[in-house]
């Protein structure tokens, strides 16, 4: 007899980074890492567990959000879930009245991914398998209905998305093994916030390069001379030969984006990401044209398939970088990752914050594997915060993540660290 889904429980934990400015931004001065934690009880069996990222003040909407959502999968066996779990999706994300408090957007989006996570991280408990390797072991037929195509068709035919991926099956068993020898390249983040010291960005700078990383990124945005010398001390450690990658978080106008960027250009960036807001299409298509040849990158905050299709028809990003938090779960990225690489554009996911890196590092490593077959211009990003607080982190061997092995999505929160966590209540918050 399959098992029920009995309860659906949604946490608000969240983590007071913002102490030692971890994680710091031009449009995140003080951010606390924090997760909307969501359990899918069963009444047999394993349970699953998601979130949703956010960066402390209202976590609890989205909390409250996963409430709204729950009756839609409590009661149903997973049986009926998991044969069909593109018809799950659409369940979860279509449900008519809160479609008008979304629709594929907002705290409800949110909520979902959490859902729909949580629901991957079931499933791969039930089969015994991380999440990277269901998707991998997929056929293309099997791949294709997961995406909702409704919007996406007009961009890539499904029967087009099929035969890519069709073509790549041969090479499947290589790649996994390649991954599971050589890990997937990674680049930190954890050298940049804006809040450091100059002192502490050197030690850490030098640290990094011992420790063998290539590719760093810096947190740009606020006073542009101020970012001109901390650019200046970046490239002076890291050497001229490593990649610099700069992030703006979306502070900037357009034009004035375009001008700082000519003033950073002497640093050699590699790319500018979310140079202007998240939803101007159009801007980071001129900012492109105007900056080449640095490069634009976006995506953490792209609220679904439908603007990612856009960004890659107006030609506006060079970088793809989704968030495996703001679209909801494997089934929406697995869509826009067969549109990525319809248009050439490689993935280099958004990670950081919590639990982030322990989800994408299933989402790259299936990239490779199945969809795109690259490593071209492809690097995962890293940050060293928090992963003690799960039973299953992420593990880092020479600047490269070495595929999850533990059945499910990673994000197994370990019972301590979500009651020390809980907002506000928890010792952490005392």
């Amino acid at each position: 007899m399959s098992a029920r889904i009995t309860r659906v429980s949604a946490h608000d934990i969240r983590f007071p980074t913002s102490r030692h400015l971890d994680g710091s931004d031009a449009m995140n001065p003080a951010p606390d890492y924090s997760a909307a934690y969501v359990i899918v009880e069963t009444d047999h069996g394993p349970h699953g567990h998601g979130m949703t990222f956010t960066i402390g003040r209202g976590n609890e909407l989205c909390a409250a959000a996963v409430d709204a959502l729950a009756p839609l999968i409590v009661g149903r066996p997973l049986d009926d879930l998991f044969v069909d779990m593109g018809g799950t999706w659409k369940s979860i994300t279509g449900e008519s009245q809160l479609r008008w408090v979304g629709p594929e957007k907002g705290v409800i989006h949110l909520a979902a991914a959490a859902i729909v996570n949580a629901l991957w991280d079931l499933w791969g408990k039930t089969l015994g398998k991380p999440v990277w390797r269901i998707l991998a072991d997929m056929s293309p037929s099997d791949t294709v209905k997961l995406v909702d195509w409704t919007y996406l068709s007009d961009a890539l035919d499904p029967g087009e998305a099929r035969e890519r991926l069709e073509e790549r099956v041969s090479g499947r068993a290589a790649r996994i093994a390649e991954m599971e020898a050589k890990g997937y390249p990674a680049y930190t983040t954890s050298a940049g916030w804006l809040g450091y010291s100059d002192e502490k960005m050197r030690t850490l700078c030098r640290t990094a390069v011992a420790e063998g990383w290539s590719h760093f990124k810096m947190k740009v945005g606020g006073d542009l001379q101020d970012d001109i010398r901390r650019a200046a001390i970046l490239r002076e450690e890291i050497g001229p030969n490593r990649k610099l990658m700069m992030d703006a978080n979306q502070v900037w106008g357009v034009t004035e984006a375009i001008a700082n960027m000519g003033a950073l250009g002497r640093f050699d960036p590699w790319w500018i990401e979310e140079p202007t807001s998240p939803d101007d299409i159009l801007g980071h298509a001129r900012i492109a044209r105007e900056i080449a040849p640095i490069k634009v990158a976006t995506g953490e905050h792209c609220q679904n398939a439908v603007m990612f299709k856009q960004f890659l028809q107006a030609d506006a990003i060079a970088f793809c970088q989704l968030d495996s938090c703001r679209l909801a779960g494997p089934n929406e990225i697995v869509g826009v990752l067969l549109l990525a690489d319809k248009f050439g554009v490689p993935v280099c996911p958004h990670a950081g914050g919590v639990g982030l890196c322990e989800y994408v590092q299933h989402l790259s490593i299936y990239d490779y594997v199945a969809v795109s077959a690259s490593l071209e211009n492809r690097v995962l990003e890293y940050v060293d915060h928090l992963h003690e607080h799960f039973l299953d982190p992420v593990v880092i061997k020479d600047g490269r993540y070495l595929p999850p092995e533990a059945p499910g999505y990673s994000i197994t929160m370990k019972d301590d660290s979500r009651r020390a966590h809980s907002f506000p209540n928890g010792v952490a918050w005392a």
